[in-house]
């Protein structure tokens, strides 16, 4: 296969935004952007969108440290969304990027209703191609519970972000609930054009020593290769719903990836996922979407596949 061969078969479109390749880098795992597509030896071929940092409507500082910690297979964290607030981000940070280098997705967070909607709108009017809604915030009106634990209000946090824009809305659903189906449907029919599943699952690390919480917010999210075999279930939970209405999947294993490998991105494809998310894997090795997408692309040619897409929620 030459490269023009390869770079065809592994072009792909979520939500109607075009992309050169089937890999998305994750939220909050190469800040807005710029931090990565200046690395030396980036090229707009490898990556197919880069979702910018969580971004809430005022600055944020973030939790106390320690905010990180290497778990077997995995990581924790709990960095609090730390980010300049949505109006620093679309005035200063977006007119940076280079938006012909690849596309770039919003990540929009928050604690009200009201906030979700005030960050959608001002992202509306922005070069951004399309904007991911992270659900897993504590809702501050209802005692902190998160918004995505409970389907019904997932369904209200979508509606309302679906009224303040006509951009394509990604809906990132958390494992941490009952039926995830069941939270997709209801997204859908709020208007979500598309999911990215998972998010992390809440754990804890403890320090013997002292009999305390290594984080300093008591938990974090757990993410990494540890969680791929539930990721990969809850993709495949999630297609059996969004099939049915044209709605693709990022599927990752958590915020910070669990995707290492060809053979990692492969599975979540075949499960259904039309994308999938890169993150812990770029901190000990920028490059490796290359060898990602090579890998891909050597797997299509190999059975005779034409495309990604061809492959797609292949399982038997």
């Amino acid at each position: 296969m030459s490269a023009s061969e390869r770079y065809t078969a592994l072009a792909t479109e979520l939500c109607g935004v075009p992309m050169s390749s089937p890999i998305v880098l994750l939220s909050g795992c190469v800040g807005f952007g710029e931090e990565y597509t200046r690395v030396e030896g980036f090229s707009n071929r490898d990556v197919g969108a880069v979702v910018l940092k969580g971004t809430t409507g005022d600055m944020r500082l973030g939790n106390p440290p320690h905010r990180v910690f290497e778990t077997p297979m995995g990581m924790l964290n709990a960095i609090g969304l730390q980010n300049p607030g949505v109006d620093k981000v679309v005035d200063d940070i977006l007119p940076g990027l280079d938006f012909d280098e690849t596309r770039f997705f919003a990540n929009v967070s928050g604690s009200t209703i009201e906030e979700y909607e005030r960050v959608t709108e001002r992202f509306e009017d922005s070069p951004i191609d399309a904007i991911e809604i992270n659900i897993s915030c504590p809702n501050v009106k209802e005692g902190g519970v998160a918004f995505g634990n409970d389907p019904e209000m997932s369904a209200r946090v979508v509606a309302a972000c679906r009224a303040k824009t006509s951009k394509p809305i990604i809906t990132k659903l958390s494992p941490n609930q009952t039926d995830i189906g069941e939270n997709a449907r209801l997204c859908i029919e709020a208007g979500t054009d598309g999911f990215a599943v998972i998010n992390t699952l809440m754990g804890m690390a403890v320090d013997v020593e002292k009999r305390e919480p290594v984080i300093g917010n008591r938990q974090g999210g757990l993410s990494g290769p540890a969680i791929k075999p539930i990721a990969l279930l809850k993709v495949h939970q999630v297609y059996q719903v969004a099939k049915n209405h044209n709605a693709p999947i990022i599927g990752q294993g958590g915020i910070q990836g669990g995707i290492t490998t060809p053979t990692d991105a492969l599975e979540f494809i075949i499960a259904g996922a039309s994308a999938v998310g890169i993150g812990t894997a770029l901190f000990y090795d920028p490059l490796i979407c290359r060898k990602i997408n090579e890998g891909i692309a050597d797997y299509l040619q190999r059975h005779e596949i034409p495309s990604v897409g061809e492959l797609v929620g292949s399982l038997g």
